[in-house]
């Protein structure tokens, strides 16, 4: 397709789907393990640095006396996530690990999903103001804000989930126990029917695992590009301004009133996902403890 049967709408939308990376241009395969893109990686370590010195303060100013609200709030938080973690993970010594690293990812997701909620177009107007990118070919061209949007953070994530579920399989069944796990469940039977079902068995689990891992990053990746989507099409209703008309006035209040409506609605949906993954998080674990 030549640029010129590129609309203007899907260009603009085009250009905010391309990440700072190594190419300068949208990767087209799914993995490429040769791009690296440097706005995720920035936005994502940003805010889990916010998160562990929000947490590290509360530690440190945390009093037994009549708590401030900051201290309170983080209680609270504390509170929710070791009330959900007594409730599915039964190991104490587990729980001592895992309880902080659920409360860690609920508010580092949170964060990661709440650039969002800034506007599509602010991060390039602050470039092209300061003059750090803002024509085809400078560094900073391309930039996505939101890490969560972006199918490698995600990923990354669930695939640290993954591996602590065969840390604590392997730590609680030990080694020969986990590998017998894969070979004797869903279906275990004596004798010779137990070594039929053997391989079907280790082919279940092996899609369990992988289906658990993939719908886990799936799922926040796929709810945040949609909505990230959504805000593009509603700055494009403000993008057709073309002067005091009544096509143009139109738009613009649509634009006001699209964009603060799904603004509030997207605040449920930041939480939501960041909720979401912290509880599969915990359920995983949880079921590495099970035996069959």
């Amino acid at each position: 397709m030549a640029a010129s049967d590129i609309s203007p709408q899907s260009d603009y939308i085009q250009h905010h789907l391309v990440h700072l990376n190594n190419i300068g241009a949208k990767q087209t395969e799914v993995a490429d393990f040769n791009i690296v893109n440097y706005d995720s990686l920035f936005w994502s370590m940003l805010m889990g640095l916010i998160v562990v010195f929000v947490l590290w303060r509360a530690a440190k100013a945390a009093t037994s006396g009549v708590p401030g609200r900051f201290q309170m709030s983080v209680e609270m938080l504390v509170g929710m996530v070791e009330d959900q973690a007594r409730s599915i993970i039964p190991d104490e010594v587990t729980r001592r690990f895992v309880s902080p690293l659920a409360l860690t990812v609920f508010m580092w997701i949170i964060l990661m999903n709440t650039l969002d909620l800034l506007p599509v177009d602010l991060l390039p107007w602050i470039l092209k103001v300061t003059g750090l990118g803002a024509e085809h070919g400078d560094v900073l061209y391309y930039h996505r804000i939101l890490p969560t949007a972006d199918l490698n953070i995600p990923m990354g994530m669930s695939l640290g989930v993954l591996l602590l579920m065969f840390y604590y399989s392997i730590k609680i069944k030990n080694p020969f126990g986990f590998i017998k796990s894969l070979f004797v469940s869903p279906f275990s039977a004596p004798g010779l029917a137990g070594l039929v079902l053997a391989p079907f068995n280790f082919l279940l689990n092996c899609i369990e695992y992988a289906a658990k891992s993939v719908s886990l990053g799936m799922r926040l990746f796929g709810n945040m590009f949609a909505g990230e989507l959504i805000f593009m099409l509603i700055a494009l209703l403000g993008g057709a301004w073309t002067g005091f008309n009544g096509s143009s006035l139109g738009l613009g209040v649509g634009h006001v009133l699209a964009g603060s409506v799904w603004a509030i609605f997207h605040i449920l949906i930041v939480l939501l996902q960041a909720f979401i993954f912290m509880m599969l998080t915990l359920v995983y674990v949880g079921q590495s403890h099970e035996s069959h």
